[in-house]
């Protein structure tokens, strides 16, 4: 998994609430392979009309093509436990949400993939919104070790668990931060097995 430290990009204002996971990849397109990429379903239903053409919208504004930042109301990710809603911001090319309050699955299937779930207040949301320096496409730095978005001279500070934003740091799933106490793990196989040699399996 790719370490997050710090990010600059462009940002994209989504302002609306209650983003579901539903919202952000329609089921129908679940049941295309991952290899294909999902960026392209990504809130495929506010994108595109039912024409199947581009509808005026934030994601595809050319001032912001390649922002890798993506900020939004409250309880972004909410709904379903659907990974694909993970895979369809990465794919596009997000690699940051920001927003007041997440779905907590949303926010564990997402630092579990390398995209950072930075939970900011309601009015630093608010500001960053409608922030003339975003307006204006400039580049906004995502500063992980400080826990801060600064986008011209606002600096909204973020909220993350700290085990969390330990995993994105290193770049590491469950797995990677299971095996750094791969010392005291072991160290406890072998008191266990003094201690209960008749329940150790036979090699």
């Amino acid at each position: 998994m790719e370490r997050f430290i710090t990010l600059e990009t462009k940002a994209i204002a989504l302002p609306q609430a209650n983003v579901d996971t539903d919202q952000l990849i329609p089921a129908r397109f679940l049941k295309q392979p991952r290899s294909l990429g999902y960026g392209s379903f990504l809130l495929h239903d506010l994108r595109r009309a039912e024409s199947g053409g581009l509808r005026d919208n934030p994601l595809d504004d050319p001032s912001r093509a390649g922002g890798a930042l993506l900020i939004a109301r409250r309880n972004f990710g909410c709904g379903s436990s659907r990974e694909g809603a993970v895979y369809a911001l990465q794919d596009f090319g997000i690699r940051c949400v920001a927003a007041p309050s997440f779905g907590d699955i949303f926010a564990s299937n997402a630092v579990k993939n390398g995209l950072l779930p930075a939970q900011v207040s309601e009015a630093d949301a608010e500001a960053l919104l409608t922030s003339p320096a975003i307006a204006g496409g400039i580049q906004v730095r995502v500063d992980l070790l400080a826990q801060t978005i600064v986008a011209g001279n606002l600096v909204a500070p973020f909220v993350i668990d700290p085990v969390w934003k330990t995993q994105l740091l290193n770049g590491w799933d469950d797995v990677d931060l299971t095996r750094t106490e791969k010392g005291k793990i072991e160290s406890f196989r072998a008191r266990d097995a003094a201690a209960r040699p008749w329940a150790v399996p036979e090699a």
